[in-house]
Formats: C-alpha cells, sequence, structure tokens
C-alpha cells in the first residue's frame, strides 16, 4: 500500500476523473507533483469536449512540465494519476523525461472493465506503460480505489456523468 499522502494525491485525480466524468469526458485525472511533495499541475480529460482526441490530462501535464520544469525537476517529479497512461500519454512521459507514475488503476483493469460494460472497443491497443517506457517506475494499481474508479468508468459506459 502506498502511503497516506500519496493515496490522497490519488483521490484527488478520482476526484479530478468524477469532475470530468461531469463535465461529458470521460473518467480520467492527474496531478504532477514535485519531489518536495507540492502540486505543481493538475488536469482532467477533455477528450470530448475539447474535440481532440490527445486531450488526455497525462499529455497534459508532460507538456506543461516541458515547458515549465527543468530535466532534472521533471525527472524528481511523480505523476500521480486516475488510470494507467494510454501508450500516447506514456511515450510523452518518457520524452519529457518525468520521474515515476502512480495509477489508482491499471490498463488491464479498465480493458476488463469496459469489456465487461459491453463499451467498444479502442482504436489503441492498452499496454502496460512499461512496454512503452521500459525504465519507467510505476507503481499501482491500489486496490483502496478501484471500485470507484471502476463505477467512474460504468456511469461512463451508460451515459450517466
Amino acid at each position: 500500500m502506498t502511503g497516506d499522502v500519496e493515496l490522497d494525491q490519488l483521490r484527488r485525480c478520482v476526484e479530478l476523473a468524477e469532475e470530468a466524468l461531469r463535465a461529458g469526458d470521460e473518467p480520467f485525472g492527474s496531478v504532477l507533483v514535485a519531489s518536495d511533495g507540492r502540486r505543481l499541475a493538475e488536469d482532467r480529460n477533455r477528450v470530448v469536449t475539447g474535440g481532440d482526441p490527445t486531450l488526455h490530462p497525462e499529455f497534459a501535464l508532460a507538456r506543461w512540465a516541458a515547458t515549465n520544469l527543468r530535466p532534472a525537476q521533471r525527472s524528481a517529479a511523480t505523476v500521480f494519476t486516475s488510470g494507467e497512461h494510454c501508450p500516447m500519454c506514456a511515450a510523452a512521459h518518457g520524452w519529457v523525461g518525468l520521474g515515476r507514475i502512480v495509477c489508482a488503476s491499471s490498463a488491464a483493469q479498465l480493458a476488463d472493465w469496459l469489456g465487461e460494460f459491453g463499451a467498444p472497443e479502442s482504436p489503441v491497443r492498452a499496454l502496460p506503460i512499461t512496454r512503452v517506457v521500459p525504465e519507467l517506475v510505476v507503481e499501482g494499481p491500489f486496490d483502496e480505489l478501484a471500485d470507484e474508479v471502476r463505477e467512474l468508468h460504468r456511469r461512463a459506459v451508460n451515459g450517466r456523468g
């Protein structure tokens, strides 16, 4: 189990995912945290309302970090996220040189949940982050948040934001 401070960061990600769902987007949220524990930036999914399939919060945080942090700060930072990065976001994370990732839920869990809910198949294969960025430290999923994240995705598939 992760520490209480890290679990609080993950809970914030789940809150952002809920916010995204209420706004009509897919339920994903992410937070970028400095090595000293300061929350540097956060975002939620904006794919549907933004009309751009690349408006994932993990991708937005990678872009923010590239613009606002020095390489040493990026490598010392942690990205907390409600769901494991897709391959696009994992690649952005790797190219920018961000540090570890802590995920409330895994890509495998999401694929299972979406299949269970009868969601349309994704155009991009779900892969573990380390298949895209092999040397990256990834922690998660966390059972403490699985039911809550699963429920957000069930609501999204059923059109009940």
